[in-house]
């Protein structure tokens, strides 16, 4: 699809919910006691593939015109599958459901997943769940399928070697049920949404500096929740919008968790005009999820440096800071994101030989890039290769190109933002 340059854009526009907090709706959901109604639920690729797995397990699921109702099996009480669970392309389900699946005693289950999923290592959760007394086995010891035998666990301090939200709220959800209390050292913070959500349905959790503590329970209570507006989905309007001239738009109902919002201060850092009630960061967990609108505009950008303690809250909206930096007067540099080359495909070398290919003076570290900007986009070809945030970015560098750009296989984008396209049109006319 091609997406060609665009001279300003202008509306408001509901930011689609967020998936990261569906997902783990979903799996709390399946874990409760009671029914969880879950209000603006994503339905896209990857969340509804969470529904479909804990469905497998037991837990019935009630789609409703704006959410889902999930009456769950409770949190030792899964049911064993008769067939591998397909998690589909959903990388935080492949790496979040053995923390529940690993605690269900006598059972067995198998995950496995498409091409992408198949590639995507999981010895990073393996290894906290071997520790707690967890039986696992994967394809090379490292790729799925990933068979899980349920068993006892006990309670372990994990620290973690590599910031990862995923493999901390793995660690957290197997230590519900675990004999004691298991706590997970964080190198540096990362997204905390299972943090806030097992706080929110009764779980016994407390942070202490960089150690969080989850104990024994014997059930969750969820009850509802909403689902707020995805921030690194946002993130794609956002930067549309400063990076065409003559632009303004105003996002609605985005979530600003100061665990999802690196990006937006990254961006404000480059002089981005990003007008909006951020949440302030703080050690305490809360039970509930911040909202606000967000006021966009066009700006000049200046180029930055994005730190290693900075990556793990931008990790999804760094292939924008290099769109940015093709735009910004100066040197963009970002390091300490290796973790980019494990997601759905190798991000940098996805985001560099994308750009450069566009006109971008960019080029690839061994744990980020590097961009020389001030001279923009020529326009051309980029192929998301499978990743939907790929695919978006293209479609913001088209706008902001001078020639405009063609996207090979612009429907990934359905993975995490189903409207995206649509939503994109609806501001450019």
């Amino acid at each position: 699809m091609r997406f060609d340059p665009a001279e300003g854009l202008a509306g408001s526009i509901h930011a689609p919910a967020d998936k990261s907090i569906s997902h783990r709706a979903a799996l709390l959901g399946a874990m409760s006691s009671e029914p969880v109604r879950i209000e603006d639920y994503l339905h896209a690729a990857d969340t509804d593939s969470s529904l479909q797995a804990v469905a497998a397990l037991g837990a019935l699921v009630e789609v409703l015109e704006n959410g889902v109702v999930v009456r769950g099996t409770g949190l030792r009480e899964a049911l064993e599958p008769p067939a591998p669970i397909d998690v589909g392309n959903a990388g935080t389900l492949m790496r979040l459901l053995p923390g529940w699946l690993a605690a269900q005693v006598g059972r067995s289950f198998t995950l496995d997943g498409d091409a992408s999923i198949r590639r995507r290592p999981v010895d990073r959760i393996m290894d906290p769940l071997g520790q707690m007394g967890a039986e696992l086995r994967a394809r090379d010891e490292r790729f799925p399928p990933l068979q899980i035998a349920g068993s006892r666990l006990r309670a372990i301090t994990y620290e973690l070697k590599v910031p990862s939200a995923q493999v901390k709220s793995c660690v957290l959800l197997a230590g519900l049920a675990a004999d004691g209390s298991t706590t997970v050292v964080e190198p540096v913070r990362s997204r905390d949404h299972t943090e806030r959500m097992l706080l929110a349905a009764g779980a016994p959790i407390v942070r202490e500096g960089p150690r969080l503590t989850v104990s024994n329970v014997d059930e969750l209570l969820l009850g509802e929740l909403a689902i707020p507006g995805d921030a690194s989905s946002a993130a794609f309007l956002v930067a549309a919008g400063v990076l065409v001239p003559g632009s303004r738009l105003l996002i609605r109902d985005v979530g600003v968790n100061w665990t999802r919002t690196g990006f937006l201060r990254i961006l404000r850092r480059m002089r981005g005009i990003v007008i909006g009630d951020l949440e302030e960061e703080s050690e305490e967990i809360v039970p509930y999820e911040p909202v606000s609108d967000l006021d966009v505009a066009h700006g000049a950008l200046e180029g930055t440096v994005v730190e290693p303690d900075e990556v793990p809250l931008a990790i999804d909206e760094l292939p924008l800071v290099a769109l940015l930096g093709c735009f910004a007067e100066g040197e963009t540099l970002v390091r300490g994101a290796g973790e980019l080359r494990l997601k759905e495909s190798d991000r940098i070398a996805g985001v560099v030989d994308g750009l450069r290919g566009l006109g971008a003076d960019i080029e690839a570290t061994e744990d980020g890039f590097v961009v020389r900007g001030g001279e923009g986009l020529r326009g051309g070809t980029i192929d998301a290769q499978g990743d939907h945030r790929m695919a978006m970015m293209g479609a913001v560098a088209g706008l902001a190109s001078r020639e405009g750009v063609e996207v090979v296989g612009i429907d990934a984008a359905a993975v995490s933002y189903p409207s995206f396209v649509s939503d994109l049109r609806a501001v450019c006319s």
